[in-house]
């Protein structure tokens, strides 16, 4: 393997020729031998666009010169589409401000830009990094690609989802089936009302996730080290971040008080708790889901959930509710990052968060185990959920709960000796309480109506 020479403030250090990052990146490589997670890419797009919308800043504040302003945004563009993923190899766990993923970013576009130039006339600080630091970078680099991949890619996820129950809502809109509280047998409900509280859930999960945005749009850029912006020209922030939106084609904002930005990340972390509200949802309908779907016959048995694969290595002809426990077990996923986003950023000491990259991994990774599971569940579950009528019929005329219905006529006290009655018994509601001769047979057909009782 053929290698350079990479200089530093550290001193020098070997790297791999064919690589396009400088020293920085190669000591951290060599510093930080942990675990396999790495900075995700939405991440590395984003600190790339913000280099590409700082080089065109200082030009236009006339801080750099256009020939080099043209080689960073060219070099970025490169990067931003996708095609040098292979020169971002650190790990998140590395110093908690980020600074050598930033730099790593600030690296390969500076040796990139220059082999194009055949010259070096990039240098990573001095040029990509200008009017920056990685104490303003990456704080917004998280709230840009968090935003971009909520927006874009959750979003319209989870509006699918909500439409296919919409759907299973008009298929079913006539079908009842008996209600279930406390695992336990209920009043009647109709089927299109059951799927209809899922759906409205969903509905207001999306609600207070783009709700929570509106803070996360602001952007610390410009803040630099501490929040004062030392080294960064007047109206630089402005200029900047209205690069960023042309460059998303989304309204980010100047956050007013860098200070904030910098060592506070209560937006993330409000953000990441609607995620995880969504989750709690998501959790539910995917478990009611499995439940109603158990049996075929030893179960509840009432909906048909498809049949993806076998069930069992041992046992012919089982098929399991693997959609609902996919997605239950990203959404424990999920509660588990959301403790660790909340106690990452209560370590905001002084003027820097220093768990950032932590909160940026977890934060993204959230968002992609979410898109993911509502698009498997929503394409390989809920458009395929069939009924099984004679169950529901069965469940129906054998619910003790039906009695609810006498409770006006003859009050609660008789309807619950009622029901003991039938249980006790093994009998029917109705020749229970003819038997008991608490009401006639008139009155009980009357009003043991369930079209009414829905």
């Amino acid at each position: 393997m053929k290698y350079r020479i990479e200089k530093d403030s550290i001193g020098e250090i070997k790297v791999d020729d064919t690589k396009y990052w400088g020293a920085q990146t190669q000591r951290s490589l060599q510093n930080f031998v942990i675990s396999n997670e790495i900075m995700p890419k939405t991440l590395i797009r984003a600190i790339t666009a913000i280099k590409i919308a700082a080089a065109q800043t200082n030009y236009t504040l006339k801080w750099m010169d256009q020939r080099r302003m043209k080689a960073i945004v060219q070099a970025g563009k490169i990067i931003f589409i996708g095609r040098l993923d292979d020169q971002f190899p650190l790990k998140i766990w590395q110093t908690g401000s980020g600074t050598q993923t930033n730099m790593n970013v600030n690296e390969v576009i500076a040796n990139y830009a220059n082999k194009q130039l055949r010259q070096n006339l990039i240098h990573p600080n001095d040029h990509v990094n200008m009017s920056q630091s990685s104490n303003d970078v990456f704080p917004t680099a998280i709230h840009v690609a968090l935003i971009e991949v909520v927006v874009k890619q959750l979003l319209p996820s989870l509006e699918q989802l909500i439409n296919s129950f919409k759907k299973l809502e008009q298929r079913f809109k006539d079908i009842i089936k008996i209600g279930r509280t406390h695992l336990q047998d209920a009043t009647p409900i109709l089927l299109s009302q059951e799927i209809s509280g899922w759906r409205s859930s969903l509905e207001n999960c999306k609600l207070q996730i783009v709700n929570s945005l509106s803070s996360l749009y602001e952007l610390p850029l410009g803040g630099t080290a501490v929040g004062t912006g030392l080294n960064a020209p007047k109206g630089f922030d402005s200029k900047a971040i209205a690069n960023i939106s042309r460059i998303y084609q989304l309204p980010f904002k100047v956050m007013n008080n860098k200070f904030d930005g910098l060592s506070f990340k209560e937006r993330i972390v409000s953000t990441h708790g609607q995620l995880k509200m969504l989750a709690t949802t998501l959790y539910k309908i995917a478990n009611d889901v499995r439940f109603l779907g158990s049996g075929p016959r030893a179960g509840i048995g009432e909906l048909i959930l498809p049949a993806n694969e076998p069930g069992s290595s041992i046992m012919p002809g089982k098929v399991n509710p693997t959609q609902s426990e996919a997605m239950m077990m990203v959404c424990a996923q999920v509660f588990g990052n959301d403790v660790t986003i909340s106690f990452a950023a209560s370590q905001g000491n002084y003027e820097l968060n220093t768990f950032m990259p932590v909160i940026a991994y977890d934060a993204l990774w959230s968002v992609q185990l979410l898109n993911d599971a509502i698009q498997s569940f929503n394409q390989k579950c809920v458009k395929g959920i069939e009924v099984n009528y004679d169950r529901i019929k069965l469940n129906l005329e054998n619910s003790l709960m039906l009695v609810t219905a006498l409770s006006p006529k003859i009050g609660y006290a008789k309807a619950a000796e009622i029901a003991k009655y039938a249980y006790k018994h093994n009998t029917t509601l109705k020749k229970a309480a003819l038997t008991l001769g608490y009401i006639s047979e008139i009155d009980f057909d009357k009003l043991i109506n369930v079209r009414k009782m829905v």
